[in-house]
């Protein structure tokens, strides 16, 4: 992995999330990976860049009116690092992300955050159509138990594995955080 050209993304990690609505969710520990993640890059002085979903609904837990539109203090921004704003599940619409990481010479992608099925394999997908060296760190991110369009239920792990299996080796390269950090410090 390329040194100088690679920037960290850190999709949606909200206090939205933390909300009982969702329910059961796998990779308890996806923020404190995260962190030990951003911790290395903000080392190294390597881009960290934050995307922040935001609902124009009043009602919306992502609401910027609403305490579910802040970051969570584990991943929290510091100077410095960029902050984009989103309204859909890509991190590439609406945003400066494309135009940003090209203008920086950032051709490598590491996506961790929330959720693994929704915002961030939608984000991990676009990346790699964009041609975006992508990775994504299978426990720096999480998924939410959901049910299907006959009402049966699947639970968070399931959710989890079938959204990386999808994604793996044809949008992205699927790592766990321990691979990731061999990976840059060798």
């Amino acid at each position: 992995m390329d040194d100088q050209n690679k920037a960290l993304l850190v999709v949606d990690v909200q206090k939205a999330f933390e909300d009982e609505k969702w329910g059961e969710r796998n990779n308890l520990h996806t923020e404190e990976n995260i962190r030990e993640i951003l911790d290395v890059w903000r080392e190294m002085r390597w881009t960290v860049i934050h995307i922040q979903h935001m609902s124009d609904h009043l009602s919306s837990l992502f609401h910027p009116a609403n305490a579910g539109f802040a970051f969570k203090e584990i991943v929290k921004p510091i100077e410095g690092e960029v902050i984009l704003t989103k309204k859909v599940n890509s991190s590439f619409i609406g945003t400066r992300l494309e135009e940003y990481l090209k203008e920086n010479d950032l051709s490598t992608v590491v996506i961790t955050g929330l959720t693994t099925p929704h915002c961030v394999s939608t984000t991990a997908r676009m990346s790699g159509n964009l041609g975006f060296n992508t990775y994504l760190i299978s426990d720096a991110t999480a998924s939410f138990g959901m049910k299907d369009h006959n009402n049966i239920y699947y639970d968070a792990e399931t959710i989890h594995t079938i959204s990386l299996a999808t994604l793996h080796d044809e949008f992205a390269t699927i790592l766990k955080t321990e691979e990731l950090l061999n990976r840059l410090t060798t």
